[in-house]
């Protein structure tokens, strides 16, 4: 039975969890796999070039079949054999694994583009649904086309859009030309983002306040002076 310390002392070999989960997706069969995994188990602890025998006997295939999972691996561009020169100037191989993460942080791109579009077309089924919502009613076929513009002519985002119509919401406007013009508005400043919007907001807020003060300050009454002559005794 194999003790904790024998068991420590044969290390461990750390992947990610996203090349695990998606190793298939990127094209690796199973055993082709496990031969990269292998190859990257020997290389962290220092062989760059391991014998593929080796291998084949720890994974219980034949030598072979081990040669035809490596020639896949390097004809779909899961590693290279590459010729390095070392420190004391030897001409020496490895196998370089690092185009497998190549491949892994395209594919995390693609779905993270994949990711993205399919929230800005939820976001936009949103927003007509939001308007309809708060106009009470049907958009109509120019209104829809008014807001299409909005999103592809005028690039302002579905986000953006939301925020001007509570604007409008909030200033009892239920139309598309007062939201038009607070879309204007914010294009002028250069307002593109909900924190944007929010710190001018709070700018405007403080504003209207400051001068409800200074209007407040102009209506108090004027102190009363007296007219006592203060040069009689």
């Amino acid at each position: 039975m194999t003790s904790l310390q024998e068991y420590l002392e044969a290390g461990q070999t750390i992947i990610s969890n996203l090349l695990l989960k998606n190793y298939y997706r990127l094209g690796m069969k199973n055993q082709e796999f496990l031969l990269w995994l292998q190859l990257y188990r020997l290389q962290n602890q220092g062989d760059l070039f391991p014998d593929l025998t080796v291998i084949a006997e720890d994974m219980g295939v034949t030598t072979d079949q081990i040669f035809q999972s490596l020639d896949k691996l390097e004809s779909k561009n899961f590693l290279k054999i590459e010729t390095f020169t070392d420190a004391q100037g030897k001409k020496r191989d490895r196998y370089n694994l690092s185009y497998t993460f190549e491949k892994l942080s395209i594919l995390e791109e693609q779905d993270k583009f994949k990711t993205e579009q399919k929230n800005e077309k939820d976001s936009i089924k949103e927003l007509y649904r939001s308007v309809e919502q708060e106009f009470g009613r049907p958009l109509s076929a120019i209104e829809f086309q008014r807001i299409g513009e909005w999103l592809e002519v005028d690039h302002y985002s579905s986000e953006l859009i939301q925020l001007a119509l509570r604007e409008a919401v909030l200033s009892q406007a239920y139309n598309l030309n007062y939201i038009d013009r607070i879309l204007l508005s914010w294009e002028r400043k250069n307002i593109k983002t909900k924190q944007q919007v929010l710190e001018e907001q709070r700018k405007r807020k403080q504003l209207l306040m400051q001068k409800e003060i200074e209007q407040a300050d102009t209506k108090k009454p004027l102190p009363i002076i007296s007219i006592e002559n203060w040069l009689d005794d």
